[in-house]
């Protein structure tokens, strides 16, 4: 029978599910607050808008993940179910990343949670400087504020609309668009 003073940490230990993916799971060594997720094949990681812009360095830098295909955002305002990723505490916003490694001939996606009442996530522009329009984009359809974008102004609605046209919860079809450059009269 074992002494009561005898430590008994080896029954305590938490094993970690292994990551599949070893690009992945350098990620979530990196950034203890990652969460790794299979989506249909492909690796998938949840960061925290802190870590946003240094785990897509990390990525670029130390993963040679050279381009950023896009940079998109999802509103869950009205979604009567959603995926529950354990470890990931859902906001109604998703900024989400896809990013291509040609040298790995690699893929991952990167998304970060991001609330209602502070839609403020770091610029990635300075790494992947073709997700300009992208955040642009993101900005103009759905609110989301890049921090660090060197022109985050609208790109495909008028200066002067009011709201964010993707927004679930922004009223359709109130007025008729006429989007920028368009040479008809408003």
């Amino acid at each position: 029978m074992p002494d009561d003073a005898t430590p008994r940490e080896e029954n305590h230990k938490v094993e970690t599910p292994e990551i599949p993916d070893d690009i992945a799971a350098a990620v979530v060594e990196k950034f203890p607050d990652a969460v790794f997720h299979d989506s249909h094949g492909q690796a998938v990681v949840y960061v925290t808008r802190a870590s946003w812009h240094d785990v897509a360095q990390f990525l670029c830098d130390e993963q040679r993940f050279d381009q950023c295909l896009d940079v998109t955002v999802v509103d869950h305002l009205v979604d009567e179910r959603r995926l529950e990723v354990p470890g990931v505490d859902p906001e109604r916003f998703e900024v989400v990343a896809n990013l291509l490694s040609y040298p790995r001939n690699r893929r991952i996606r990167t998304i970060c949670e991001v609330p209602a009442d502070d839609t403020n996530v770091p610029s990635i522009v300075d790494l992947y400087p073709g997700m300009s329009f992208g955040e642009r984009e993101a900005y103009d359809m759905y609110g989301i504020t890049f921090e660090g974008h060197p022109d985050l102004t609208r790109i495909l609605m008028p200066d002067d609309w009011i709201g964010h046209p993707l927004r679930k919860d922004d009223p359709s079809a109130r007025v008729p668009v006429t989007f920028k450059g368009d040479p008809r009269p408003r």
